[in-house]
């Protein structure tokens, strides 16, 4: 609703996918807010609305024709996800550790039992995994072209560790962990909405599943 313009992925008459600059003041576009969301609340995120929507010709993308295009953004974001989310899980281990080495009970820190210290150790070698995948896949993409399958491995391995590291660290503080005093319950809720967006779990596994057995099972 405040970005002057739009990057609208669309068929035209031809039925090809093409990428199209949309002007914020644009006859038939309008954008409004989503209001109440839980998870990204510091990115404005809007429903767009495209009706008898009319841009001039020179808006159109020239080098972006076919699915290609799109697919390529988004195999780029991609790999940004898998990084991105080993800071969140990162924050939510160092989190987690420093609470349990100082909250006491039975007259001993938390972190001394072996239940919290499986539960920090989990996450030490969930995100030393997820940094030397991020790194492997980046290290490829640096050398030459990668498959799709090969950065959807990454998103969805990564995305989900930084899930899990999330709910643990939350488990570990206990009734605080629900509480805005500590950063976990934040990166829980907004890892929720990266689990989501560029390819969720199951389409990612998807792709990987017919890349490894050479059988859809997307349908259709």
């Amino acid at each position: 609703s405040i970005a002057d313009i739009k990057l609208v992925w669309a068929k035209d008459d031809d039925g090809r996918v093409g990428g199209f600059v949309v002007e914020k003041d644009a006859t038939g576009f309008r954008a409004k807010d989503i209001e109440g969301k839980f998870s990204l609340r510091m990115s404005r995120t809007s429903e767009c609305w495209f009706e008898n929507c009319r841009i001039p010709a020179e808006n159109r993308l020239p080098k972006a024709s076919g699915l290609g295009a799109p697919l390529a953004c988004l195999s780029q974001a991609r790999v940004g996800v898998a990084w991105g989310v080993i800071g969140a899980a990162i924050d939510c281990y160092e989190t987690a550790l420093a609470y349990a080495k100082s909250r006491e009970q039975f007259g001993r820190p938390i972190a001394e039992f072996q239940l919290v210290q499986e539960k920090l150790v989990w996450m030490v070698q969930e995100i030393t995994k997820a940094q030397l995948l991020a790194l492997r896949l980046t290290r490829m993409m640096e050398a030459g072209p990668v498959r799709p399958e090969q950065i959807s491995l990454a998103k969805r391995n990564n995305v989900w560790m930084a899930l899990e590291c999330a709910r643990r660290a939350r488990d570990l503080l206990g009734a605080v962990g629900i509480t805005d005093r500590y950063s976990v319950i934040r990166h829980l809720m907004n890892l929720e909405a990266v689990s989501t967006y560029e390819g969720t779990h199951d389409i990612h596994t998807l792709a990987v599943g017919r890349d490894i057995t050479g059988l859809s099972a997307f349908g259709g």
